[in-house]
């Protein structure tokens, strides 16, 4: 029998390849044929489909920030890509030192602005979420995973809290997109990519480091299994990163501001009250909304188990990728993003060998002295007669998951029916709108009402909104005294906001019991406006500026 040539590469993935071998793995990749784009199309429009079943599920909106971003993705289409921001004088924000941090998202939502912005927001949180689970399936796909478009429904099953998140008209959806096309390229050795999308990814939201964890996790694992040191993805990747820190409409602020917006999460996190994301879920709160990621964990980890041979480099990246993503989800639920649809990923991989065994009716290990591309081929092939084996998977795939995404998606569109009420500071912002000097600053009992504020009026300017930290890190003092004031601890509050925030006008919801105690004990303060939603003060002239 004829030897195999020398340069031969084995399909144990653990095995010593040369560049140019590398290349020939990526030279068996799947191709988007006629029949892959269809695919793909048809799969995005079931994802369309069951996103807009989440979403529609309430007129509102699932997340406060929404209000924010689509509000200033319109503004950029009406005045431009760097659009003044007077909005939050007393924050690292304030209009000489704004950075939008989302830049490029909020590109992307330019779209989504005309006409009715609110419903707007709500497709936008639509399509992109959509378009990262094609992204998922690209991946699944590129790394020949037998049923990948099922597999692909599984990102609709693995957690209903990061369905939730998904379903958010905020930049996460873009975030997941990203780096799953990161991921794809990196295991496919197409490098050169990873600069590019690195770029983008600092234009579109500052969790960009986690590029280079990603990268990261695969040169490590790639050194530990191959005993090759490439650095190479990691290059390219910096160098994306570091030029779109550069190369930035925003340069050199943005980084100041990136200081400004990591350190006190990196530090103490609860030292300032954040928003409830950078906080860790309970467990069993955890379990219920995310029990079916930590199942297709164990079920990964048991597969790993079935195998004969060792781990092999893509399988070992996820398996890493998840545990951390799950370490970083322990730490702040803001992680949900990322962890259940890593996991899912990770199994995929995890029980790809012994699937292919099965459906192709022959020991794994007898593709193991053939060529890498012959084996691949080998192993995307069914010999005649197996039929059989494939369509009994699909169906037994099919029976668990569409159960389960029926059962997901429900208690997502639940979830979404909680949502706080559009209408919240409709009224009285309009009531603020018209009846205030342009300009006007609007002193606010909770930092979080600035994204509806903002939404429907822009008329006034505002005290605190989007993070506390941008208010405390621009004068802590300041911020102290706002805390106090929004709790009740300020006796007759009206002259402090008027000389020290310079404000006339304040407007507050109506479980702020403490504030409003003291607001009507204080004779410099007038009830102008109320509704079931807020209350609208003015601070008499003979407060003094």
């Amino acid at each position: 029998m004829r030897s195999q040539p020398m340069k031969s590469v084995s399909i144990q993935l653990n095995e010593v390849y040369p560049r140019t071998q590398v290349r020939r793995w990526s030279q068996t990749l799947p191709r988007l044929n006629g029949a892959a784009w269809l695919t793909g199309l048809v799969l995005f429009g079931l994802y369309l489909a069951l996103f807009a079943a989440i979403q529609f599920a309430t007129p509102n909106m699932a997340d406060n920030d929404g209000y924010y971003h689509i509000k200033l993705a319109q503004l950029i289409r009406q005045e431009g890509w760097r659009p003044a921001f007077p909005w939050l004088p007393q924050t690292v924000l304030n209009a000489d030192d704004f950075v939008d941090h989302h830049f490029l998202y909020h590109v992307l939502l330019i779209p989504f602005t005309y006409g009715d912005l609110r419903q707007g927001a709500k497709w936008a949180s639509v399509v992109f979420p959509a378009l990262a689970f094609v992204a998922g399936w690209l991946l699944l796909r590129g790394q020949r995973i037998p049923f990948a478009a099922l597999w692909s429904l599984g990102f609709f099953v693995v957690s209903e809290a990061f369905l939730y998140r998904m379903s958010m008209p905020r930049a996460q959806a873009v975030s997941l997109l990203v780096l799953l096309l990161v991921l794809h390229v990196t295991l496919t050795g197409r490098y050169r990519w990873l600069a590019p999308l690195a770029f983008l990814y600092v234009w579109f939201y500052n969790a960009f480091p986690l590029i280079l964890m990603v990268v990261g996790v695969y040169v490590a694992a790639r050194w530990l299994l191959e005993r090759r040191l490439d650095l190479a993805p990691l290059a390219y990747a910096a160098a994306g990163l570091g030029l779109g820190l550069v190369v930035n409409p925003y340069f050199p602020d943005n980084l100041l501001f990136i200081y400004h917006h990591f350190l006190p999460k990196l530090t103490d996190a609860t030292a300032t009250s954040v928003g409830n994301e950078w906080y860790p879920y309970q467990t069993w709160t955890l379990v219920e909304n995310s029990g079916p990621a930590l199942l297709f964990f164990i079920a990964g980890t048991f597969a790993l188990g079935l195998h004969e041979r060792r781990i092999d480099t893509r399988t070992a990246t996820v398996f890493l990728l998840s545990v951390l993503f799950g370490l970083m989800l322990f730490k702040s639920r803001r992680f949900v993003e990322y962890f259940p649809p890593f996991v899912l990923i990770f199994t995929a991989l995890a029980w790809t060998p012994l699937i292919q065994t099965w459906l192709n009716g022959k020991d794994w290990q007898a593709n193991l002295n053939l060529p890498l591309d012959r084996a691949i081929a080998n192993l995307s092939m069914l010999r005649p007669g197996q039929g059989w084996r494939r369509r009994i998977l699909a169906a037994g795939m099919l029976a668990v998951l569409l159960p389960a995404l029926w059962f997901s998606v429900q208690a997502t569109r639940e979830s979404m029916q909680n949502a706080k009420p559009y209408q919240r500071y409709a009224e009285a912002s309009a009531w603020l709108r018209d009846n205030t000097p342009a300009g006007s600053r609007v002193f606010q009992t909770d930092w979080d009402d600035f994204p509806r504020l903002f939404f429907y009026n822009t008329h006034n300017t505002y005290t605190i909104g989007l993070d506390p930290t941008y208010m405390q890190l621009y004068d802590a003092d300041l911020y102290d005294l706002w805390v106090d004031i929004t709790r009740g601890k300020v006796e007759t509050p009206a002259q402090t906001i008027a000389e020290t925030f310079k404000a006339r006008y304040i407007i507050t919801d109506l479980d702020h019991k403490g504030f409003l105690r003291q607001a009507k004990a204080d004779p410099r303060l007038v009830e102008v406006y109320r509704d079931k939603y807020a209350a609208v003060f003015q601070v008499n002239e003979s407060a003094g500026e």
